[in-house]
């Protein structure tokens, strides 16, 4: 995928980032990028280097904190054969293979105080000692940065050096959250459906419930936690437009489950078009305790079934009721019934009241009633 995915959008804060970098990329000033974790850092990375008049050399991305420590150096700078127990031959390091280019040095508040100096003399000399050589290695590289961490409280822990941090700070760069540029994100979504749509089918879309609960949610995750999503759903939806109301709730972000419990009590489920998902792709997602994915089936508005179970019921009384606790009530009541018959078995359960599971694991919950 293209780096030029992080920056689509027209609001001010992806307009200013393009310009930001277009400006940026012709230096060969190291670059500090920070911000949350999926917020496209690796990205912006790759179009400093895309955009630089290095891109025909090799842009080589490390990420320090999925190295251990003790093997870093050598990733980094390379070793000798015969240098350790195991270096059966030369190994080039990260750092020679960039030569030309540009290296990538991802989640660099993780890296080790011993592996800072080592990086804060290799910046300010441009030479590489890889381990048990017995001469420098000169490199012409440019140093992208990154990390989601606040370098500036690292520093004042002691955990990262200060003289490195400005080494590393010549331009620094925030990539911001998503929740910041909401405006992006009807943009954002038809992108990645048309990047991931399955094979000769349309893009996936969304209603415009989902669009709107889409918009407002706060994306912890960000554009990755986007982008994820939009895969999921393209892979088990192909082609479909999809209703917040028909979506299983396990393969929703959590904060979004609130809101579907309230369109589902409010309207219903999804009905007509009701959204289909291959035989096989259930299969898989069900397991040996019983728990299935619920396709949504037709059933009668949940109110009024109620309303007609609880025929019978006295007479209004003189100082009137609050009818929201009546029919609460009852409804408990006859979870708590159908739990019984079914021995506590929540699917049965489900069968039993028409309803789909997850919705009947929300009341079950509500109410504080026991589920096998």
């Amino acid at each position: 995928m293209k780096s030029q995915s992080f920056f689509i959008g027209t609001s001010p804060i992806a307009q200013a980032l393009r310009r930001l970098i277009t400006t940026m990329a012709n230096s060969n000033a190291t670059v500090l990028i920070t911000g949350e974790s999926g917020t496209g850092k690796e990205l912006l990375a790759r179009s400093l280097h895309e955009q630089s008049d290095r891109a025909g050399g090799a842009f080589v991305p490390i990420n320090c904190s999925a190295i251990p420590k003790e093997l870093l150096e050598s990733e980094l700078f390379g070793h000798r054969k015969g240098s350790f127990t195991g270096a059966v031959a030369d190994r080039i390091g990260r750092f020679e293979l960039a030569h030309g280019g540009t290296i990538f040095l991802d989640e660099i508040g993780d890296m080790s105080l011993g592996m800072q100096v080592k990086l804060l003399r290799v910046l300010q000399e441009r030479l590489i000692d890889p381990v048990g050589a017995t001469r420098q290695v000169p490199i012409d590289v440019r140093v992208i940065a990154a990390t989601h961490r606040d370098l500036e409280a690292e520093i004042q822990a002691t955990r990262f050096r200060e003289d490195l941090y400005y080494r590393l700070n010549v331009l620094p760069v925030v990539t911001p959250p998503l929740r910041e540029r909401k405006e992006d994100i009807p943009e954002l979504l038809r992108f990645y459906a048309g990047h991931y749509k399955n094979g000769n089918n349309h893009p996936v879309s969304f209603s415009p419930e989902f669009s709107d609960a889409l918009i407002n949610y706060p994306w912890p995750g960000n554009v990755r936690e986007l982008c994820n999503l939009i895969d999921r759903f393209s892979t088990l939806y192909a082609g479909q437009v999809l209703d917040l109301r028909a979506i299983p709730s396990n393969l929703l972000p959590k904060g979004l489950i609130p809101l579907q419990i309230e369109l589902l009590e409010r309207s219903g489920p999804a009905t007509a078009q009701d959204m289909t998902m291959p035989p096989e792709v259930l299969a898989e997602m069900q397991n040996d305790s019983g728990l299935t994915v619920d396709q949504p089936q037709p059933q009668d508005n949940e109110v009024e079934s109620i309303i007609m179970l609880a025929q019978g019921m006295p007479h209004l009384p003189v100082e009137g009721m609050s009818l929201k606790d009546r029919l609460a009530e009852i409804e408990r009541n006859i979870i708590e019934q159908a739990l019984e018959r079914s021995q506590g078995n929540v699917s049965r359960t489900a069968k039993l009241l028409n309803l789909q599971r997850t919705t009947l694991i929300e009341k079950i919950n509500k109410y504080e009633l026991r589920s096998a």
